[in-house]
């Protein structure tokens, strides 16, 4: 009788440890097949914080650019600046467009701009390479030689900035499409930022 009796508890202490083996492994298993849920469902959303924050400032900082090239005609003496300031306004353009869409698709708020034309830059202090409303002013008051030299002077570091902007969202982004745009506008810009340093000298 006793014999049986220590075979009984040998065998339960077996069977608990066969249990809590099991449970171990099941418990990994739930774990196994929930853990990447918010992953996946982060792949399946397509972007992040980031993503909208680079799409709602280059809007801005887009819209400055075009607002600096639409001051060319008329105030360039130079044809290579003329043309420069059409080629800025015809890559920017459907940027600002293709941004806009993706904000409309995220559910996100437009991009936050202020009052348009010479109100750009004053809300915008924290975007590199933004200028302020006094510059804005000055270069609209400039013409010729000396509207050459400021514009391009500008747009060298308003290009400059949208590059490290670019470079953030890079770095941070998840959005497939707002990361090929960054590529894009880092490759361009820094061409046109080639260019123009040539055109000062």
């Amino acid at each position: 009788m006793r014999k049986s009796l220590i075979g009984f508890g040998v065998a339960g202490v077996a069977a608990a440890a066969l249990l809590a083996g099991c449970g171990g492994d099941m418990a990994g298993m739930q774990h196994g097949s929930t853990a990447p849920a918010p992953s996946a469902a982060g792949q399946q959303d397509g972007h992040n914080e980031q993503d909208v924050e680079f799409a709602q400032d280059m809007i801005g900082h887009h819209q400055q650019a075009l607002d600096m090239a639409a001051m060319v005609p008329g105030k360039s003496t130079d044809p290579k600046v003329t043309d420069l300031g059409r080629r800025v306004a015809a890559a920017q353009e459907p940027e600002i467009k293709k941004m806009t869409e993706w904000l409309t698709k995220w559910g996100a708020a437009p991009a936050s701009t202020s009052m348009p034309g010479m109100d750009h830059g004053s809300g915008h202090g924290s975007m590199p390479g933004m200028m302020t409303a006094e510059e804005m002013a000055r270069l609209n008051g400039a013409t010729g030689a000396e509207f050459d030299r400021m514009w391009l002077d500008m747009m060298i570091k308003h290009h400059q900035g949208a590059v490290e902007m670019a470079e953030v969202e890079q770095e941070k982004g998840s959005s497939a499409e707002a990361k090929k745009l960054a590529q894009d506008i880092i490759t361009a810009q820094q061409a046109e930022i080639t260019e123009m340093q040539a055109l000062l000298k």
